[in-house]
């Protein structure tokens, strides 16, 4: 088909129809594509030459995508729609891969797992027949919705972890805000500012009709998470990951560090758009997940590298561990206090908080709880919105000089 045929010419029936499912194939893999891409998309095709695979992958996502980091899912489900359909199953297989597992010659890319739950997923299936609704008593009993919110992440099964997840990325994290010393231009501002009084009567000969006003500017405080990744937290650390992802692009001046038996900033790492692509690069960037923990040693190198950098303005430090170190809580004490003095406020969050009879007996516990300002539990939905309520509280100060 020749690149300077009939603009008014139109799409084959069978391209149209190819068109309009690849569409459905898009928006089930979680790409926000409607009608006016899909019709943008079939005008394309009819100006290009389809002999041209390279000519058709261009003009499609230039018709039907709109955003940098769609552009690997959109990849994906053009290699597995317009070629070789069979291949999603051998995607998903590759994309399910625990992480820890010895790399592969070649590593599906982080958006197969997402194309190929799309491929499964048939919305055009016969729908079963009507039939009576069966009359249950619901005397005593809760919602599905109830249930998810106060299950243990440690018992959810694979529809509770997907389900939990879909809940935790509406979540919306508010922090009390903080005054700067940076000012304003405001009309109502309690802030004379003379230089700009004076600097505008200039324009009227030196007579001054207004004074020119400031207001303070408030902002939140910078946010740092401390996330121990060891094996006793990998499971909860798998789901608070996704929390964590949608902190970070939710709000500026949001620090992220996983830590085992090192410390590891990801903060770049978890500002992709994409979860599949942030937690693929994460996985790259962190090697020791469900290791073993060294808390001290890791509070330590955060203290002397990142403490400077991150832990002004106000900081609010959330730290998201058991506890248990293998370190027997050598020098642990020490620097956690210099970092409960370098931060506003100290939040630890431990999941062994979910047993009632929970008593701090390990060395760890015990040379971390006096240096932090809230201890909570951190095992469920329940627990991550009770969170979000205590952060934004107006910080209470404390009583010793920083």
């Amino acid at each position: 088909m020749s690149a300077t045929q009939d603009p008014l010419a139109q799409p084959h029936p069978r391209i149209a129809a190819n068109v309009m499912h690849f569409a459905r194939l898009l928006r089930r893999a979680g790409l926000p594509v409607g009608p006016a891409e899909a019709i943008a998309a079939q005008d394309a095709l009819t100006r290009i030459d389809l002999a041209s695979k390279t000519q058709a992958r261009t003009a499609l996502r230039s018709a039907m995508i709109h955003r940098h980091e769609h552009q690997d899912v959109f990849d994906q489900a053009f290699a597995l729609f317009w070629r070789d359909p069979t291949a999603a199953e051998q995607a998903a297989a590759m994309a399910l891969m625990d992480a820890q597992k010895k790399p592969k010659p070649e590593r599906a890319p982080p958006a197969s797992r997402r194309v190929a739950e799309a491929f499964a997923s048939k919305k055009d299936r016969p729908q079963p027949p009507k039939e009576e609704p069966p009359v249950i008593d619901m005397t005593m009993t809760v919602s599905e919705q109830e249930r998810l919110q106060q299950m243990d992440f440690e018992a959810m099964g694979a529809a509770e972890i997907a389900n939990a997840k879909r809940e935790i990325r509406r979540l919306v994290l508010p922090l009390d805000m903080k005054r700067t010393r940076r000012l304003r231009a405001d009309q109502n501002g309690p802030v004379t500012d003379l230089k700009r009084t004076i600097r505008s009567s200039l324009r009227q000969g030196g007579e001054i009709l207004t004074i020119a006003r400031n207001r303070r500017v408030t902002r939140p405080p910078p946010l740092v998470v401390l996330c121990d990744i060891s094996g006793s937290m990998a499971r909860y650390a798998q789901i608070l990951l996704h929390f964590l992802h949608a902190v970070t692009n939710d709000r500026d001046r949001v620090s992220v560090f996983l830590f085992g038996t090192r410390l590891s900033n990801v903060t770049r790492q978890l500002k992709a758009r994409d979860p599949e692509v942030a937690f693929q690069m994460v996985a790259h960037a962190v090697p020791d997940w469900s290791g073993g923990t060294r808390i001290g040693e890791a509070v330590a190198s955060f203290n002397h590298r990142w403490a400077k950098r991150v832990l002004g303005q106000g900081a609010v430090v959330l730290l998201i561990t058991d506890g248990l170190d293998r370190d027997g809580a050598h020098g642990l004490a020490e620097n956690m206090d210099r970092l409960h003095r370098s931060c506003t406020r100290l939040i630890w969050l431990n999941p062994l908080l979910r047993w009632s009879g929970f008593e701090p007996k390990s060395q760890g516990i015990k040379a971390m709880l006096p240096h932090v300002d809230e201890f909570r539990p951190v095992h469920n939905l329940a627990s991550l919105r009770s969170l979000i309520d205590l952060l934004s509280r107006p910080t209470r100060m404390k009583g010793t000089y920083r």
